[in-house]
Parts: C-alpha cells; sequence; structure tokens
C-alpha cells in the first residue's frame, strides 16, 4: 500500500541505522490542495508516535496545503490540529458561482478553525518543531488583482517558465516565513531571490494565508506585516513539489547539519513549480540524495473510490454531499499507509526501497 523511495545518501544512512526519527531534521510538505487527503494517515501516525518523543529540532517546510499541515505540525496537539484541518477542508461547499471573495473568506475560516484559541503562540514557541511557510511576492502584472491583469501575468509566467525555470525570477521572489530561532537556508540552482522573515503574531495567519492563495482563485494577500510592502501568493507557484536544497544549522554550532529529510507525498514525481505540471521536467536527482519520499502506492490509489486521490476540481465536478462522502472515505483509508509504514520501518531489512528519479 506505501513505497518508499530515497536517494542514494539517504538510502544508505537507512540501511546502516535503520528508520529512525533523530536521522531526519526536515520536514517537507507539498503543495496539491486535497490531493494532500491521502497523507492523511501517514501525518498522524508520523506526529502522534514517530516523531512523539522527539526532543531536537525539526524543520517543518511547506507551500499551500504543506504550509497549513506545517501549521498543525507545529501545535501543542498535532493530531487535534491536522484532524480539523481534513475535517473542515472536506465539509466546505461553496456556492455554485463561488467568488475569489468566497473561497478566500472560506479559507480564512479553514484557517481560524485549523489554528483554534492558541494555536498562534504554540506554533511561535514551540522548541522543537520549526514551522516554515514559503510564500511567493508576485512583481509586474502577477501582482494585479484585475483578473484580465492577472491572467495575461500568469500566461507570461507559463512561457517563461517553459523556456527556462530561471526566467521566473523577474516575475517571483521567495519568501519564507519561519520559526524566530530557525537558522534553515534554501540552495537554489535557478538563482530565486529568496528572503527569510521571522514568524510573528502579527503575520502568522496572513503569511500561512498568502502561502494557499492560487492566483485567480482565491485573493492575494497586500502588505504582509514585517515584509516588504508588495503582494503576496500561493508558495506553490515556484516550490510546487520542491527542487532545491534544504540545510539547516546546528543549535550549538555554526554548522551546517547533514540530516535526511522527510517527505511523505502523493505521488512518486514531484514538479519543481506550478507551471511545470504539464511538462516532462524532472527535478535534480542531486537535490533529493539525502530526501526519503513516502508514497502511496498504484495499488492504493486504485483501491479508492472513483480510483484516484482528491483534487480541487471535485468541488465542481461532484455534488457536495458525493464529494463530501468520498474526501472522508479517503481519510479514512489512510489509515492504511500508517499501518503500512510501521510494519516497513520496524522489518527495514525486508522493506523495498526505491531509488528516487
Amino acid at each position: 500500500m506505501l513505497d518508499i523511495y530515497a536517494g542514494k545518501t539517504a538510502l544508505k544512512v537507512l540501511r546502516d541505522n535503520g528508520f529512525k526519527p533523530d536521522l531526519f531534521n526536515t520536514f517537507l510538505g507539498a503543495s496539491g490542495g486535497p490531493k494532500w487527503f491521502t497523507l492523511f494517515g501517514l501525518d498522524k501516525y508520523l506526529f502522534g508516535e514517530f516523531f512523539k518523543d522527539r526532543n531536537s529540532e525539526l524543520n517543518l517546510v511547506g507551500s499551500s496545503a504543506g504550509a497549513f499541515r506545517a501549521a498543525c505540525f507545529a501545535q501543542k496537539d498535532p493530531l487535534a490540529a491536522i484532524t480539523r484541518m481534513a475535517t473542515s477542508y472536506a465539509e466546505t461547499v461553496y456556492s455554485s458561482k463561488a467568488t475569489r471573495g468566497e473561497i478566500t473568506e472560506k479559507a480564512i475560516g479553514l484557517l481560524d478553525y485549523m489554528l483554534g484559541e492558541n494555536g498562534i503562540d504554540e506554533i511561535l514557541q514551540n522548541p522543537v518543531f520549526k514551522a516554515h511557510f514559503l510564500v511567493n511576492k508576485s512583481q509586474g502584472l502577477t501582482a494585479s488583482e484585475n483578473k484580465l491583469a492577472l491572467t495575461l501575468g500568469l500566461a507570461k509566467s507559463f512561457v517563461l517558465n517553459k523556456i527556462d525555470r530561471k526566467l521566473l525570477r523577474r516575475q517571483y521572489q521567495r519568501f519564507v516565513f519561519k520559526a524566530p530561532s530557525s537558522q534553515l537556508a534554501i540552495e537554489d540552482y535557478c538563482g530565486f531571490d529568496t528572503r527569510y522573515i521571522d514568524l510573528t503574531r502579527e503575520n502568522l495567519k496572513e503569511s500561512l494565508l498568502a502561502s494557499g492563495s492560487i492566483p485567480l482563485v482565491m485573493a492575494g494577500i497586500k502588505d504582509i506585516p514585517d515584509a516588504p510592502k508588495g503582494m503576496y501568493r500561493d508558495g506553490g507557484i515556484v516550490d510546487y513539489h520542491f527542487d532545491i536544497k534544504v540545510q539547516s544549522k546546528s543549535a550549538i554550532s555554526d554548522k551546517y547539519q547533514q540530516g535526511l529529510i522527510l517527505y511523505p507525498h502523493f505521488n512518486a514525481n514531484p514538479k519543481a513549480g506550478w507551471f511545470d505540471k504539464n511538462l516532462k521536467r524532472s527535478i535534480s536527482a542531486e537535490n533529493y540524495d539525502n530526501t526519503v519520499m513516502l508514497v502511496p502506492s498504484d495499488k492504493f490509489v486504485t483501491s479508492l473510490p472513483h480510483g484516484k486521490i482528491p483534487d480541487r476540481t471535485d468541488f465542481t465536478a461532484m455534488a457536495p454531499d458525493k464529494r463530501i462522502h468520498y474526501w472522508k472515505t479517503v481519510l479514512s483509508a489512510t489509515e492504511q499507509l500508517a499501518q503500512a509504514l510501521d510494519q516497513q520501518i520496524n522489518r527495514l531489512e525486508k522493506a523495498e526501497i526505491k531509488p528516487i528519479i
């Protein structure tokens, strides 16, 4: 039901040491909206059992839905938080002709429910689980809220990205809204201008909302506190499934740690950015050298209702009651993935670990 993939270095570390919590110093959460539902059981297992008694820092790095998950994991009760998020998202219903305003308001409501009364302070003060939300500051037409101008700006992004991903630097800056004590650094072969902003009580909700603000679907977030003035949008534009190196300095030294990256993902073929979804361009194997991916198998996916994982088109393709039943069935089914992971990591010598790329 579950496939495990590993980069060359990660595979050697696992074979030499076993699948142990302290081997990992970074956790990645990708964009993808309700596709994340297929990882719900894994998330509960990882933060309810696997990392439960962890004392060393774990960087939680996410864009869009992955950022929302990171915000759940950094709360005092991560299982309760991730369950609130899943339930609220699954039960969200929009009007037949939902506007950007309506979708944005529903997202704010989900965020408020997910964070609860004390979530912001719990995230900021967590000494172990360090949240990082990836957001993109838009330039030129992509900063406009006018539908025609924004559409033209995104069309330009598509063309530039098809020619060379590096050309997107003309339109987007990467912002990492991070736990104040974090010393995480991102290396990017494309050379995106990357800025690091400390999370505060004043900017946490707005930066988290911005990380999931899909262009043309939701309103952009303007002038986030403590960050340069401008329009901020979905982190998945640049970092959809990631093609970066993530490093973090030790809390007790000034050296970068070489820990592993744990990356539960809904498929085995990650794409760097939002505009790469339909391109054949692959991610760099070098950037996944120390990464372990946990991926629902084809067998698991075909066992789901409709033989597929949830996605945003379900909102318009299905009646609300049918969609909600389908999504909740998927959430329940993912308990199988947690059981599969538990079995494999406790019998790692027998587990088949596949190479990434």
